[in-house]
């Protein structure tokens, strides 16, 4: 019997937005549902709708019953009884879920005394038990903390342990692992796995992430343009998609184990709610569009034998028929070879080179007479060095250092130690008129396009700014080059950055960057905020412009899959320190070091008989603080060598001796700062089995 049944669900915002359009879903006992699509989907206003949290003027129609109990039109008192004890639900962004002002064990407790009658002992005897099952370290002393002195990934699994307080029947996760490193993330889902074990819940997760998905769910509802375009058995959907979109956004993923080569993105962006085109949807991006697709909207009917599996496209048998995938439909990018690669690495000039480089901040407390009282050590002696024509990208977890080297080299001023050289230049020996001529030759593009552009400035001076502040006379020409150059139209020149969907925007920031011709582009966390389908064609661009335009980039990223298709060489970071650094294919394929191990087993892949039997290291606990750095090797504390394989003589040299980066025996461009690094037992994306 279903735990909750959703039927014809539609959500109208004033102005007669559609938001939500008809739809209809179970989730039986112990069973993941994954929801998945692209931002404005609709996704999480379903799950909103469900709870009853929308905004009052939201119009809801349809019906979700829980229990068989209808749950919309509710009365709110009747509601207030229902959340949290039947259904709960896991919010995005757990620091604004929790109220700042109350210890998290209050908070967990509150939750338990609403729906039980339970002495406030007990109940706070139960926050410390859930807080402890999900794997926070010392619970009866974390129990005390606010939630501004938890870490993300622990602020995260504070927000399950209150969610499962009551053993609720379903568990709504509205995106639970979006900002968080990929090791905190494997930490986390394997929290909700055994939250689901212990309460024997049903879950409903809303992702983006089609590796996630195919990890933990049973069936999966994709969405677009507000509803449902195809649903099935997770095997049934990743390996044989009938639906164009769904093949679109499979073969969009950059995979930590896929073939090297352009991604294939989908092209256009999803339709406002508010201004569909006629038909189907889909069908402006869709490149199997037939003038029937703009007749009327295909409905979501059965498909295939069975039962259990429907899709909305009426090529869709055409698509089994001839068992197309996403590459046979979805045109593949031709990105012209690189002209400066065939050159060898050693006889190419050399862009950057950071050389024990260190930076340090001063740790001060007190309101009115400050005092230094410690040292953070955000970076404590780097040495990388990046090639003409080459990408270096920097990786880790967040706080290992990474946006600090990045603020460093961008200053290009003298650090604290070790020395900073841009193209040939020192960055403790140029004055002020040299280094404004170097800053043309390093730009930068940031995380979040929006706010990396001025709103109150049209795409055209946003992108001339730069170029007047050098001097330059062809401004207007250049500005309609460099739009083109980037795939934009130079007549939205005169347009506003709200008037782009987030890919443009970013293209936009590329444009800006690379106005003045530079040699060297610093790219932080470029495509983390886009969709997966905006996401692939980005790094296309990225590609095809470093290659014809013979340009080096400093890649950081936190996303291992897409620094494998985007990067030569890669260095690995871990508190303040380069923990391992080579090629691209060494680093991936045979990783020495224990952290880059534990890094890359927890990356998700989108293929879920691999997912359920894949290898997974989970490191214990989170990164220690800068400010007080383990003695010895600094990831000792979250080793699982360290925890179980090694000899007391063996560890005490781990604790003693720090360990420095040393090239390993039969590699060419592969070191890793290890005692025992040549000992490891490697462990790559392709292993079948699961460690826990």
């Amino acid at each position: 019997m279903s735990i909750l049944e959703v039927k014809d669900l539609t959500v109208t915002f004033p102005g007669g937005v559609q938001a939500v359009r008809g739809v209809s879903y179970e989730v039986e006992r112990g069973e993941v549902l994954g929801i998945v699509g692209e931002s404005g989907s609709g996704k999480s206003v379903t799950s909103l709708a469900v709870m009853g949290l929308l905004p009052p003027n939201a119009v809801v129609s349809g019906s979700a019953k829980l229990h068989g109990r209808e749950l919309i039109g509710m009365d709110d008192d009747e509601l207030v009884k229902i959340r949290g004890k039947a259904i709960s639900m896991i919010f995005q962004d757990p620091l604004s879920a929790f109220t700042p002002v109350y210890t998290i064990g209050d908070q967990i407790a509150e939750a338990v005394r609403i729906h039980q009658r339970m002495p406030k002992d007990k109940a706070a005897k139960r926050a410390v038990e859930l807080l402890d099952l999900v794997g926070i370290p010392h619970p009866d002393v974390r129990a005390k903390a606010f939630p501004h002195e938890f870490s993300g990934g622990m602020r995260q699994r504070a927000m399950i342990a209150m969610a499962i307080a009551n053993d609720p029947d379903l568990l709504i996760c509205d995106e639970p692992t979006t900002a968080l490193d990929v090791t905190i993330q494997a930490q986390v889902l394997e929290v909700l796995k055994t939250a689901q074990q212990e309460t024997g819940a049903g879950i409903v997760m809303i992702t983006h992430d089609l590796g996630v998905i195919a990890g933990m769910a049973d069936r999966v509802l994709v969405m677009y343009a507000g509803r449902p375009v195809e649903q099935g058995p997770v095997d049934d959907l990743y390996y044989r998609p009938r639906m164009p979109y769904t093949m679109g956004l499979l073969a969009s993923i950059p995979r930590v184990d896929g073939e090297e080569g352009p991604l294939v993105p989908i092209e256009g962006n999803p339709p406002s709610p508010s201004a569909l085109p006629p038909g189907c949807p889909f069908a402006p991006r869709c490149p199997m569009r037939v003038d029937m697709c703009d007749d009327e909207e295909p409905p979501l009917i059965p498909f295939g034998p069975g039962g259990g599996r429907s899709v909305a496209c009426i090529r869709s048998h055409e698509i089994e028929h001839k068992g197309l995938t996403g590459a046979d439909v979805f045109p593949v990018p031709v990105i012209p070879p690189s002209e400066v690669v065939r050159v060898p690495r050693a006889e190419r000039a050399t862009v950057l080179e950071l050389e024990d480089m260190i930076r340090h901040y001063p740790l001060m407390k007190g309101a009115v007479m400050k005092r230094r009282v410690g040292t953070v050590y955000a970076v404590d002696g780097i040495t990388l060095d990046i090639a003409e024509g080459e990408t270096l990208a920097l990786v880790g977890e967040s706080g290992c250092g990474k946006t600090t080297t990045l603020q460093q080299i961008m200053q290009l001023a003298p650090p604290e130690g070790g020395r900073v050289v841009v193209l040939g230049k020192d960055s403790a020996k140029i004055d002020k008129a040299m280094r404004r001529e170097l800053r043309r030759d390093v730009q930068i593009v940031f995380q979040d396009p929006m706010a990396a552009l001025d709103p109150r400035m049209p795409v055209q001076d946003i992108i001339a700014e730069p170029l007047r502040a050098h001097g330059r006379k062809d401004v207007r020409a250049r500005v309609a080059e460099l739009l083109e150059l980037v795939g934009l139209s130079p007549e939205h020149a005169e347009r506003y950055p709200n008037q782009f969907s987030g890919g443009q925007r970013q293209r936009i920031g590329i444009a800006r960057a690379l106005a003045l011709e530079p040699k060297l582009l610093v790219l932080d966390e470029p495509v983390s905020a886009l969709d997966v389908s905006i996401q692939a064609g980005v790094i296309n661009l990225l590609e095809e412009l470093k290659n014809t335009l013979g340009l080096s980039y400093l890649f950081v990223a936190h996303d291992l899959a897409v620094v494998r298709h985007l990067a030569d060489r890669v260095a690995v970071m871990y508190l303040g320190k380069i923990a391992e650094i080579g090629t691209v294919e060494e680093v991936y394929d045979h990783p020495a070091h224990p952290y880059t191990q534990a890094l890359l087993s927890a990356i998700p892949l989108p293929d879920p008989e691999r997912e359920r039997t894949r290898k997974r290291i989970l490191l214990e606990g989170d990164l220690p603080s800068p400010a007080n750095p383990p003695t010895g090797c600094r990831f000792r504390t979250r080793c699982p060598k360290f925890a179980g394989r090694l000899s007391e003589a063996e560890r005490q040299r781990c604790v003693d001796e720090e360990p420095s980066v040393a090239r390993l025996a039969n590699a060419v461009d592969h070191g890793a700062a290890c005692h025992y690094a040549e000992e490891i037992e490697v462990i790559t994306a392709s292993d079948d089995q699961e460690e826990k």
